[in-house]
Parts: C-alpha cells; sequence; structure tokens
C-alpha cells in the first residue's frame, strides 16, 4: 500500500509536463487530454514493473510516446490532412499577433522531421535533460543535442529569425504558447 501511495504521488507530480508533451505531440487539447489519460491508465496497470528509485518522468514519457505512435498507426487509415487542406478550410485566421505567431511556429514545427521535433519538444518545451529525453526516445544523448540543434537551427531559418535569435514574442504571443505548452 505505501508503494501505491509513493508511486501515485510520483506520477501526479509529472502530469502537467505530461499533458505538454501531449498537446504538443497531438495539438489538440481533447485528443491529448485523451493521451494522458491511457497514458496514466497503462502505468498504473503496470506500476509492478516500475522500479523504484529510477525515472518516473522518462518512464511516463516513454509510455505517452509509444501510445501515441500506437494511436498515430490505427488512425492510418483515416483521411490524411498532412498538408491542412482541410483543416485550413474549416479553421477561422487568427486575429491576434500571438496566435498569428503561435500559428506561424507551430507550421514551422511540423515541417521538422518527426525526430527532431520530439527532441526539441522534450528538450524545450517538456524540460527535459538531454539524458531524460535520450532516455525516452531511446537513443544516445549526443544523438539528442544533435536533434535539439538541427531543430532549433531549422526553427530559425522557418521563422526567418536573426542569427542571435532574436524572437522576442509580444505579450499575446507569450500568453498563447505558455497556455499551448502548459494547460
Amino acid at each position: 500500500m505505501q508503494h501505491d501511495k509513493s508511486f501515485k504521488r510520483e506520477m501526479l507530480a509529472v502530469l502537467p509536463s505530461l499533458r505538454a508533451f501531449a498537446m504538443s505531440l497531438c495539438g489538440k487539447q481533447d485528443r491529448a487530454d485523451d493521451l494522458v489519460q491511457d497514458t496514466v491508465m497503462k502505468a498504473w496497470a503496470k506500476q509492478e514493473s516500475f522500479e523504484a528509485g529510477t525515472n518516473m518522468r522518462a518512464w511516463l514519457f516513454t509510455i505517452l510516446r509509444n501510445e501515441f505512435y500506437s494511436q498515430m498507426r490505427k488512425a492510418g487509415r483515416e483521411i490524411q490532412d498532412s498538408e491542412g487542406t482541410f483543416t485550413n478550410n474549416v479553421a477561422t485566421q487568427p486575429t491576434q499577433h500571438g496566435m498569428m505567431d503561435m500559428h506561424d511556429f507551430r507550421k514551422a514545427l511540423e515541417e521538422l522531421p518527426d525526430n527532431q521535433r520530439e527532441a526539441i519538444i522534450l528538450v524545450g518545451a517538456s524540460g527535459l535533460s538531454y539524458e531524460e529525453a535520450a532516455e525516452v526516445c531511446d537513443c544516445a544523448v549526443g544523438t539528442i543535442k544533435s536533434r535539439v540543434n538541427r531543430a532549433r537551427a531549422r526553427l530559425q531559418e522557418l521563422l526567418a529569425l536573426d542569427e542571435n535569435g532574436n524572437y522576442q514574442p509580444d505579450e499575446s504571443a507569450a500568453s498563447v504558447m505558455s497556455q499551448a505548452f502548459v494547460s
């Protein structure tokens, strides 16, 4: 019973980061919430396979990542809209500068190769260390560092930032970005 309480406490502490990572993968709040719920249910059912004292955060991120990819494989039978043709026709264009900046950022993020996008989200948005991200992605720390570096360079190019990376979002953009990665 004591193990259940400490396991639950550790798992609950990671939920905000899990939710932010899920949101960055899914792009939709309801899908992200479902993904986090699926992750928590799987983790709870398999808690005996978690070794106390190891990295709960990396373990949960790995479960979430694997669940996301499993769901994406299942969704392969659905209509693909990789270029956003259908989505752009039903979406209303943002009127605030912050929303437009976030749209540009998301679009640039989507253009990154999957492994670079995943690495920069884990390290940049979710706050994992390079070591934790390497554990989640099951690769070497140097590989994660390289992916993050290439992703940053590509984002800088796609967003037309100067070489110093002088992008300072305005107040509304900062608000939108913090809600998108924390909510």
